[in-house]
């Protein structure tokens, strides 16, 4: 009788050293952890963008027509800074760059008003092209 006891208290303490014990993985964490800052986009270098007039001068020279591209920048309200056309047609050569082209033919670059969300607006539009240089 008196030996089991001993036998158990024995197992008790042998089952105790042979276990291993980890602290969970929330014991090494702060309780308040402030957010982890947003990583800044990276920065697309775009291949220049040559912008076209007029059809005509591109009469010498052969190109292939990737689709219509347009650009805009608005004025949300009216105490806000004007729309600028400079800055609608860098929008327009950006996307054509995403498209493979290196020109664009412009067919019109306007100011127009009350368009829905701008007080004003700035658009450009025209066609992305590849144009085989010589």
């Amino acid at each position: 009788m008196r030996a089991l006891p001993l036998c158990l208290l024995a197992l008790l303490l042998a089952g105790c050293t042979t276990t291993p014990t980890h602290p969970p993985a929330s014991a090494n964490k702060p309780i308040f952890s402030s957010p982890k800052p947003a990583r800044p986009k990276p920065v697309v270098h775009t291949a220049p963008v040559k912008l076209y007039n007029s059809a005509e001068e591109l009469v010498a020279q052969p190109f292939r027509d990737l689709g219509p591209v347009s650009g805009e920048s608005c004025q949300a309200t009216a105490q806000a800074a004007a729309p600028n056309l400079a800055t609608a047609r860098k929008k327009m050569q950006i996307r054509a760059s995403t498209m493979k082209a290196n020109a664009v033919l412009v067919h019109k670059c306007e100011v127009v008003s009350n368009t829905a969300g701008c007080y004003q607006q700035a658009v450009c539009q025209g066609t992305a092209l590849d144009v085989t240089f010589k």
